[in-house]
C-alpha cells in the first residue's frame, strides 16, 4: 500500500493504448457481500468492462469477479451490471459527453480505499490506427535513445 492507503486490485493495461483519456473520476461500487470478498482476494478482471450511463444513473457492465469459494448457494453473477455511486451533477456531465460522437466511459482500475471498493473511470475518447501507430512509434524512439545513451555510458 501507498502512502493514500490504495490497494489497486485490477487495472485495465489497454485503455490508455485504445482511448485518449480525459477527465477521471473516482466512483464507488455498489456490492453485494460475496463481491466484496472476491475483490479483496483479487479476482477481478477489467479486460471488457465499459460503463452504460442513463439519465440518472451509472452503471459497471461485463466486469469479471469470481464467485466466492465459501460461499454456497448465496453466490452472485460473476458478470452482472454493478451500480456506479456519483454525485448527481458528474452523472449528468458524463451523460451529456457520452451522447457526442465518439466519446465513451472506461474503467482504468479497481482499488481498495480505507477498505471500501472504488472503481476509477475516465472519460475517454477513441484513438484512430493512426494515432495508436505514431505513439507506437514514440515509443520506440524513446527506448531507442535510452538504450544508446546506456550503451554510451558504459
Amino acid at each position: 500500500m501507498n502512502a493514500d492507503n490504495l490497494k489497486v486490485i485490477a487495472t485495465n493495461r489497454k485503455a490508455s493504448h485504445e482511448y485518449f483519456l480525459e477527465d477521471k473520476y473516482e466512483a464507488g461500487l455498489s456490492l453485494r457481500g460475496t463481491e466484496i470478498k472476491s475483490i479483496r482476494s483479487g479476482q477481478v478482471s477489467l479486460k471488457e468492462a465499459h460503463i452504460e450511463v442513463d439519465g440518472s444513473e451509472a452503471w459497471l457492465v461485463n466486469a469479471h469477479i469470481a464467485p466466492y469459494e465459501s460461499a454456497g448457494q448465496f453466490n452472485h453473477e460473476p458478470r452482472r451490471r454493478r451500480r456506479l455511486l456519483l454525485h448527481k451533477r458528474e452523472i449528468q456531465r458524463l451523460f451529456a459527453r457520452v451522447r457526442q460522437k465518439g466519446y465513451t466511459i472506461v474503467p482504468l482500475r479497481l482499488y481498495l480505499k480505507e477498505g471500501k471498493a472504488k472503481l476509477e473511470i475516465a472519460l475517454a475518447k477513441g484513438k484512430r490506427k493512426y494515432d495508436k501507430r505514431k505513439e507506437i512509434s514514440k515509443r520506440d524512439a524513446a527506448r531507442d535513445v535510452e538504450r544508446e545513451i546506456a550503451r554510451r555510458g558504459r
